[in-house]
């Protein structure tokens, strides 16, 4: 698949999106399909990465924005933003895994930080990933990103995150300046 950043467009999701975020997150994530790219999480955890009430809390939530980028009228990206005064909140980051490797996820985070950055004057942008993704945080790393250290707690027995296939999972908070 052509993933070249000139062949997409980018919006903001509204409630008639909600289906097609969810299956693209759950598709990127968990289970058979998500093996096909390589951000899956399905041998750390099973169960659902998100649900349609998560993707709608974060569309209509203030200060939160849900950035979708669509190649061919199809949503093959989609990423969380939210104002958190000084610094913005990157999450609920999602690429097709047929479309991965092609710089669609570099395109669309390029253009999430700048969007932060021009609609909230923020200088900060921050995340986070879970802890044994090293694959994935040095993904982040490449992109400007730094580790911190420090760390949050999985919730471990709220399926609503996945259900963890081992007892080691933490968040750790990943942080990128954006001046």
């Amino acid at each position: 698949m052509d993933t070249a950043a000139t062949d997409l467009t980018f919006r903001d999701a509204t409630a008639a999106d909600v289906d097609a975020v969810v299956r693209l997150i759950e598709s990127a994530y968990r289970g058979d399909s998500s093996r096909a790219g390589w951000t899956t999480e399905a041998d750390i955890l099973q169960g659902q990465r998100t649900d349609p009430d998560g993707v709608l809390a974060v569309i209509a939530a203030p200060d939160s924005r849900l950035l979708t980028a669509e190649q061919d009228g199809r949503t093959v990206a989609c990423c969380q933003l939210e104002h958190r005064g000084d610094h913005a909140y990157f999450g609920m980051f999602a690429v097709s895994p047929t479309a991965q490797g092609g710089g669609l996820g570099k395109a669309v985070m390029a253009r999430a930080e700048r969007e932060a950055r021009e609609a909230w004057g923020v200088s900060e942008m921050r995340m986070t990933v879970i802890s044994v993704r090293e694959d994935l945080i040095a993904w982040y790393e490449r992109r400007g990103y730094r580790r911190t250290g420090r760390m949050t707690p999985f919730p471990y027995g709220d399926d609503r995150f996945g259900i963890p296939q081992r007892d080691d999972l933490q968040f750790e908070l990943l942080i990128k300046d954006l001046t």
